[in-house]
């Protein structure tokens, strides 16, 4: 029976009373990269008063599981309550979530609450399609978009909360708020005071600041007496921190990656005087948190689930069955594809070299029982082929900024042959210390040193020569450092082998026609624009192509077949306006350059274009103004720098004009700009 709303029906579940109730607000929040064990209520290092005290007045499960130790599948688990193999995404990039599949913002929108997502960082991006059911999907982080720019894609939790908290103060009905932090997330530079405090263990200190930046947001929703709040806290995967040999987490699904905590309470409204919260150690997994929402609020259940309300008596525990997989290892490096299912607690891993484990006695899985217990494996092996998952399937190629966002969050993607039989040779335990170095890889390339990383790259080709990911980052490491023979000669190798995807073959093509080898690029670059699904970049790489072939009217139609899939594309504006200008018609290519900035006003390569196409129309005024805010917006724009040089000695501003000249020698890469360097180097030594 209703009553204002209440549904007058309550059960008490491990102590906690939990009561059903349509007028509720909810509130799931997601910490990215959070083991298990990092809460202060669960035993760990850091200090988090703020879930902690949520804890106490709630239920903490201490033995809840992901099914994929990555962002975005996780994720993706968590909102539509379903296992990977089922909504389709099953890595960070390449995926896009089937907009035909209900989440819990689809459901809630439907039964007339206002929803709101507050994401920390990329991964999460609306691209990827989670967006749907959202009336705001704040996505407020940093964004870069060049492949060459490494700019983290994220914000604190203390912007995340910041945005959150104005838009459930303004919200007068209820409410459903998605509220993701990615702190936790390597690398670890907990802010101040926490830095100090954490010095020796900074993962521990990034998870205290992720607790403090939360504590204003759960102020909030305890204090509030409109209605209660639902409460739902949990990571959407762990970290490794070196165990079994992994670093961060992606290629493994040991429980230091896949456990995760779980809190779950209701706060605010009649809630503030409750019995005291408890810990329940019951098998739980983050497919049951749609139909425990589901429930608490008295939405009809949802057969088709695989989950189950938390909110219902618990199965024994024999009979929870949960999957997991960890896929991106195999997709980005060509091993072995890990799966496994956990059933009471009792642990399958599905490799070549396949495990076993009982985490009652053994949670840190150091004893392998897979030949010691073969009935145990053959009851695992059964459920996990009962469930059916399928293969990950083949993905879309993401463009350039898409992987150079993931990559500066040390998301690695790329290409490799998938072999027709996986053997003991591609399980991921031997290989493990490739993954390593090509994170540190991209780490020397990030700290300047060239170098080191091209070693580490021929290092990993050498010891594993079907990894596309490595001859992809050695060819991108070779041309950043001005080695551009063997850039392009790495990209051959990879075709030799069989491996080069659309990417490389595109790269391949690209740095060609870069080289002044345009109609040897062409035919590369044409094979891969032809490759479905045609993307953005591969028709721009196509039409850079054709202008450096001298073809200037096929690659304005090219860079229009840009826009016929997205009209705001800044780069195929700003690419038609070089078009232009190498055509000769300047106010056509001054029209393209503001239509670049109009679609993204801070698009520093449109202000170069248009500094050229204004001094061409004698607009030199213009011209210096454009090239000036190039800089301003990207330092590196070195052609609007030496062209502001030398317009502003031409006018006679020699002193501006040195200090410009001054800041292009000291930044100009000198194996592309050898000449000009030696220019500017001898126009600061003039005086006056």
């Amino acid at each position: 029976m209703l009553v204002g709303g209440w549904i007058l029906w309550a059960r008490r579940a491990f102590g906690l009373p939990v009561v059903r109730t349509s007028d509720q607000n909810v509130m799931l929040i997601t910490i990215d990269t959070l083991r298990a064990d990092a809460l202060g209520c669960y035993g760990g290092a850091a200090a988090t008063p703020a879930l902690d005290r949520l804890a106490a007045s709630g239920v903490r499960y201490t033995f809840a599981h992901a099914h994929a130790p990555v962002t975005l599948v996780s994720h993706a688990s968590i909102l539509s309550g379903l296992y990977p193999f089922q909504h389709g995404i099953r890595d960070n990039s390449g995926y896009r979530f089937p907009s035909s599949i209900p989440t819990l913002a689809t459901r809630l929108k439907a039964a007339g609450f206002s929803t709101g997502a507050f994401i920390g960082a990329f991964p999460l991006h609306s691209q990827f399609g989670l967006d749907p059911g959202f009336d705001v999907y704040d996505q407020n982080f940093k964004e870069t978009a060049l492949p060459t720019d490494f700019a983290v894609s994220e914000r604190p939790a203390t912007a995340v909360v910041s945005a959150v908290r104005p838009w459930i103060a303004a919200q007068h009905g209820r409410w459903f708020a998605w509220v993701h932090v990615f702190d936790p997330h390597a690398p670890y530079r907990p802010p101040p005071p926490f830095d100090s405090k954490y010095a020796g263990n900074p993962y521990a200190g990034e998870v205290a600041a992720t607790d403090a930046a939360l504590a204003p947001l759960l102020d909030d929703v305890r204090s509030a007496t409109s209605r209660p709040t639902l409460v739902i806290v949990t990571g959407d995967h762990g970290e490794a921190l070196g165990d079994h040999g992994e670093q961060t987490h992606g290629v493994f699904a040991y429980e230091s990656t896949i456990r995760v905590p779980l809190i779950v309470t209701q706060v605010g409204g009649s809630m503030t005087h409750r019995t005291r919260g408890s810990v329940s150690s019951d098998s739980v997994r983050h497919i049951d948190l749609v139909p425990t929402v589901l429930d608490a609020i008295g939405a009809p259940a949802d057969a088709g689930l695989p989950g189950r309300s938390l909110l219902q008596a618990s199965p024994p525990a024999s009979q929870t069955v949960s999957y997991f997989e960890a896929l991106s290892a195999s997709l980005n490096r060509g091993w072995a594809p890990l799966t496994g299912v956990i059933a009471g607690r009792d642990k399958l891993i599905d490799l070549p070299l396949p495990e076993l484990y009982g985490l009652a006695s053994d949670p840190s899985e150091r004893n392998n029982r897979i030949d010691r217990d073969p009935d145990r494996r053959r009851v695992l092996e059964a459920q996990l082929r009962s469930l059916g998952p399928t293969t990950a399937g083949e993905r879309r190629a993401e463009d350039a900024a898409t992987v150079a966002r993931l990559k500066a969050l040390g998301y690695v993607s790329g290409g490799s042959a998938r072999p027709k039989r996986y053997t003991e040779a591609d399980d991921p335990k031997p290989l493990i210390d490739l993954d390593r170095k090509v994170h540190e890889g991209i780490d020397l390339f990030q700290r300047g040193d060239a170098e080191r990383a091209i070693a580490t790259y021929r290092d990993v080709i050498a010891r594993r020569p079907d990894m596309g990911i490595a001859y992809e980052h050695l060819a991108f490491v070779y041309w950043e450092a001005g080695r551009r023979s063997e850039a392009i000669a790495t990209l051959q190798r990879a075709v030799t082998a069989g491996i080069a995807d659309a990417t490389m073959q595109s790269r391949l093509g690209m740095y060609l026609a870069e080289s002044g080898r345009a109609r040897e690029g062409l035919p590369w670059l044409e094979r891969a624009a032809a490759q479905p699904p045609v993307t953005i970049d591969a028709l721009n790489a196509l039409a850079i192509g054709y202008a450096r072939a001298g073809q200037p009217n096929r690659a304005i139609a090219t860079f229009r077949r840009v826009l016929e899939i997205d009209r705001n594309t800044p780069m195929a504006w700003q690419n038609i306006g070089s078009a232009e200008l190498e055509r000769g018609d300047a106010a056509a290519a001054r029209e393209a350059f503001r239509q670049a900035l109009a679609a993204d006003p801070n698009w520093a390569g449109a202000y170069t274009g248009l500094g050229v196409a204004e001094r061409r129309l004698h607009n030199l005024d213009g011209a210096i103004a454009s090239w000036k805010r190039a800089i301003e917006l990207d330092p590196r724009q070195f052609d609007a720098l030496y062209d502001l040089v030398v317009e502003l000695a031409a006018a006679g501003r020699i002193s501006e004009a040195q200090a410009y000249a001054k800041q292009f020698v000291a930044t100009a890469p000198p194996a592309e700009y050898a000449r000009e360097v030696r220019e500017m180097t001898a126009f600061t030594s003039r005086r006056g």
